[in-house]
């Protein structure tokens, strides 16, 4: 497992490879889809997300799990759900799950404030999030 620092405090940050940040829920419209852009231009983060579904916008893959430093799952049903499909590539890595009900919509502001607080305990939050027109 690739071992990555946090850089924000360090002066030559930006000769360091970032945290790479994976973000699973189901069709990846709503929920990862939000969060992804939370940390897009987040110094020290570089997100991706993904959906489990057939029908997602980017369905994950191997590679995708490969890629990863954290992965993030919006439910317990998500970590299972790549526990059986991708159990040699997850080998060690973390996967949090976040518990976040699909009860939103892109970018819904309460959306924004529950990944807030549920990605907290885990990694510095952005205050302002950039979210594409």
């Amino acid at each position: 497992m690739r071992l990555r620092l946090r850089t924000c405090n360090l002066p030559d940050a930006k000769d360091i490879a970032p945290v790479h940040l994976l973000f699973i829920c189901s069709r990846n419209k709503w929920r990862s889809r939000t969060a992804e852009e939370l940390y897009r231009d987040f110094p020290g983060y570089l997100p991706k997300s993904a959906g489990t579904e057939p029908g997602a916008r980017q369905r994950v893959t191997e590679g995708l799990i490969g890629w990863a430093d954290l992965i993030f799952v919006m439910e317990a049903k998500h970590r299972d759900y790549l526990r059986d499909k991708f159990p040699e590539a997850l080998g060690e890595k973390k996967i949090i799950c976040l518990r976040i009900p699909d009860d939103f919509t892109y970018n819904d502001p309460d959306l924004i404030d529950l990944l807030k607080a549920n990605m907290s305990p885990h990694l510095p939050v952005p205050e302002e999030p950039h979210f594409p027109s």
